[in-house]
């Protein structure tokens, strides 16, 4: 009988220690498995599963097939809803006329949005592949269609562990970002009045498959368009003295408007003017009527923007009036806002460096210079905190990449889960960092968006 109960003791003090052990290993498991470092890792091992990027490569083919231009995207946005349905996501439509606002995670604040831009571009594809563009004229030739398919990439993702969300992640997916405006208009119809911040990207053919570069303040110019009609008097070109010349008119203004940038612009302050059209004349010998011109203007800052704006119709107006002619001048606004330039939240740029260190490596992280593009993501960032980056995906296996905008322009499908995994992270990250802050009293919220 002593004999059983000893063994009974022994046996006793083995199940607790047992029982000790596996409660601390699921205890440091679990906590491992929780910590926020660690989100980017496994939303990046998540996205390269073959389920998830062979779903995100079959929906960029998709959408590269079948391009359409800005307010124009109804098969897209189609498609997008389908998805969204398919993963039990739920959205707004239509917004912005074929926009699509999804909504993942409790549907209460705090809000953070992810953005993806929708629309082709007006050329003709020359790569010869099988998923090559069936629209003739009609091109993605700036990786909105691996944007959109990262965007929904990081849907799933967030669905998948939704609960890891502290609050809701507003899916945006935007149209006409390509001169119409189209985040303007997201704006106007008021859905992300109370999101608290925003992030987005573009993919780019001269960094790095799995490397990333951002900047805080300044990231990309402002920019806007102009066009001038330069009025004469047509005539022969072998009697100019009973003309009244515009294309020499034309010629001396497309000259004084280089000198708005080189002695009236701090050179300090980057700033570029263009004149990259110029129409006039049909003849060798007959002196036109009028002279179409038209270029883009570009600066850093919202002053210099306006008076960039301010000087070129005065220039033109006024270099036409010395040579007798008349001008009038157009900002083509209506068609073609004004965009002001990308500044990135300085906050959010150190949250940006933070998730994507997590994620690739501190190394992989890199700090670009301004560049002189435009993105109308800008229109976001007047309102409320943005970060915009651009994502590597230059892979020296696959070849040379061109560069956007171009008819070679090529995406390397691999890039796709390193964005879809950026995205989910930044956007589960910032609300978990954002759960830690405590808000003022006076801070206005709301329910729902």
């Amino acid at each position: 009988m002593h004999l059983i109960m000893a063994s009974l003791r022994w046996f006793s003090w083995i199940l607790i220690a047992h029982l000790f052990v596996s409660s601390f290993v699921h205890s440091d498991s679990s906590s491992h498995s929780n910590n926020p470092q660690e989100i980017p890792k496994r939303f990046l091992q998540f996205a390269k599963e073959s389920e998830l990027f062979d779903w995100m490569v079959g929906i960029r083919r998709k959408i590269h097939e079948n391009p359409e231009l800005g307010f124009e995207e109804f098969e897209t946005s189609k498609l997008i809803r389908t998805e969204l349905d398919k993963l039990g996501i739920s959205y707004k439509y239509p917004v912005a006329s074929t926009g699509v606002i999804g909504f993942v995670g409790s549907g209460q604040p705090p809000f953070v949005a992810i953005r993806a831009d929708m629309d082709a571009l007006p050329m003709q594809e020359l790569v010869e592949w099988e998923h090559k563009s069936k629209v003739p004229g009609k091109m993605h030739a700036c990786g909105h269609d691996a944007h959109v398919a990262m965007v929904l990439g990081a849907a799933k993702i967030l669905q998948k562990h939704s609960e890891e969300l502290k609050g809701t992640v507003v899916l945006v997916f935007q149209p006409a970002e390509e001169g119409g405006g189209g985040a303007m208009k997201i704006i106007e119809a008021g859905v992300l009045d109370n999101v608290n911040a925003i992030f987005g990207l573009h993919i780019v053919h001269n960094i790095p498959l799995g490397k990333v570069a951002g900047r805080s303040g300044p990231m990309l110019a402002g920019s806007g368009f102009f066009e001038a009609v330069i009025s004469g008097k047509g005539g022969h070109a072998a009697i100019p003295q009973h003309s009244i010349d515009p294309i020499l008119a034309a010629s001396n203004v497309i000259v004084s408007l280089q000198h708005l940038v080189s002695r009236e612009a701090d050179p300090l302050d980057s700033q570029v003017v263009t004149v990259a059209k110029f129409q006039g004349g049909g003849a060798f010998n007959v002196i036109p009527d009028s002279v179409t011109i038209g270029g883009t203007f570009r600066a850093f800052l919202k002053d210099s923007m306006v008076q960039l704006k301010q000087r070129i119709k005065e220039v033109i107006t006024g270099q036409a009036i010395v040579h007798r002619c008349n001008a009038t001048v157009d900002f083509l606004e209506n068609d073609k806002p004004i965009f002001p330039p990308t500044v990135n939240d300085i906050e959010l740029h150190e949250h940006f460096q933070n998730v994507a260190g997590d994620m690739l490596g501190i190394d992989k992280v890199k700090e670009m210079q301004p560049v002189m593009g435009s993105e109308d993501f800008s229109f976001y960032q007047e309102m409320i905190p943005g970060y915009f980056f651009f994502l590597g995906m230059e892979n020296e296996t696959s070849g040379h990449l061109d560069s956007v905008h171009s008819p070679y322009f090529r995406i390397n499908e691999d890039a796709l889960p390193y964005g879809a995994a950026l995205h989910a992270s930044l956007a589960t990250r910032y609300l978990l960092e954002l759960q830690t802050k405590v808000n003022s009293p006076e801070e206005k919220r709301h329910d729902e968006l």
